[in-house]
């Protein structure tokens, strides 16, 4: 089976024999907070129980979190669960993503044959999202995906267009589905959520994850925010009902609690982004974007991505993304030894 997404540890381990520094997928560098893992190792006594299928506790304690009614959350064994649930649940017929993003919309689109336009993402905007988008929505479209900020390039979406391609949505009866997976980790989280639009636009879908900010990506927990309940509950049906475990529901609760933790990560997310930026820069790397936990860049360097290997780090080659190349690679803002690990492997392979 051939992997699209980065972090297969497993695959390095057997070909190497031994564990990689994965700067492949973007986990928060300082790891499974510590109150979350004694969450989890408390859950276990339950373990011999069906977890709650309803997840009431853990969509209680988001609830509070997000200043939302708990009947407007439905939890799922990650984000991309809730991705192809959605789709499962409503089965548009035609959808508009854009490209370069993230894989799992077109997967679960084409599971229901809808119809995929992609608008393109454009190299001589640095694949940001520009005004000419808005002109791609029309009546005939179902259903559009955005992720914001978007996955693998780091960029976020101009506030105020983003507010535009919502109130046109909303006019046409196009479904907009937001993925704000990535959104805790920019400086200002606050300022690019499409949070506060959810309860006026009930045709608006906002994806979040505990994966990468609370580093609990073997875990598995996302949630969708949505005023729609009725799709809510057809998104329940749309899968096993036990799609949260017991120990995941206990962990994201816990997670909802690390507020210090939070707060150390964006401050070692902020300091590291700069200095990683200007580190690939000084290598002559072409460094685009970057808003999030991860760089997006350019190389020269020829099969970058396998000498990083053989020098014991993996990184996120970006070929497999419709509109980028080879060339294109991601790689994820860890600590500041890994870091510098990170560096010294490059001009490593680049002197291959």
């Amino acid at each position: 089976m051939k992997l699209i997404h980065g972090g297969d540890v497993a695959g390095y381990e057997a070909e190497y024999g031994a564990k990689p520094l994965d700067f492949s997928a973007n986990i928060n560098p300082l790891g499974l907070p510590q109150g979350v893992r004694q969450a989890v190792i408390g859950a276990l006594d339950s373990a011999d129980a069906y977890p709650d299928p309803l997840c009431r506790k853990l969509r209680q304690a988001i609830a509070r979190q997000e200043g939302l009614p708990m009947e407007q959350i439905l939890c799922g064994n990650g984000a991309a669960d809730l991705i192809f649930r959605l789709v499962l649940a409503l089965r548009p017929k035609k959808a508009l993503v854009t490209a370069p993003t993230f894989a799992e919309y077109e997967q679960a689109l084409a599971l229901v044959g809808c119809q995929v336009q992609r608008h393109m993402l454009l190299e001589k905007d640095d694949f940001q999202l520009m005004d000419r988008f808005l002109q791609q929505l029309h009546p005939g479209l179902d259903m559009v995906f955005l992720c914001n900020p978007n996955n693998p390039t780091g960029q976020v979406i101009r506030p105020a267009l983003l507010d535009e391609i919502g109130e046109r949505c909303g006019k046409m009866g196009i479904r907009l589905v937001v993925d704000e997976c990535f959104q805790s980790f920019l400086d200002q989280p606050d300022r690019h959520t499409m949070k506060g639009k959810l309860e006026k636009d009930p045709m608006l879908f906002l994806l979040r994850a505990f994966t990468k900010f609370y580093a609990m990506a073997g875990i598995r927990l996302g949630y969708g925010l949505c005023a729609d309940t009725q799709l809510l509950e057809q998104m329940a049906q749309c899968g096993q009902p036990w799609g949260v475990s017991s120990l995941a529901q206990a962990a994201g609760i816990a997670a909802l609690q690390e507020k210090e933790y939070a707060q150390k990560t964006r401050v070692l997310i902020a300091k590291e982004r700069g200095w990683l930026r200007q580190a690939l820069a000084e290598q002559k790397q072409r460094v685009v974007g970057g808003k999030a936990n991860y760089l997006f860049f350019q190389t020269d360097t020829p099969e970058l991505g396998q000498k990083m290997r053989r020098c014991g780090v993996m990184i996120r080659c970006c070929g497999n993304y419709p509109g980028l190349d080879d060339s294109w690679y991601r790689v994820a803002v860890r600590s500041h030894p890994e870091n510098l690990r990170l560096i010294e492997a490059l001009k490593q392979a680049r002197s291959m």
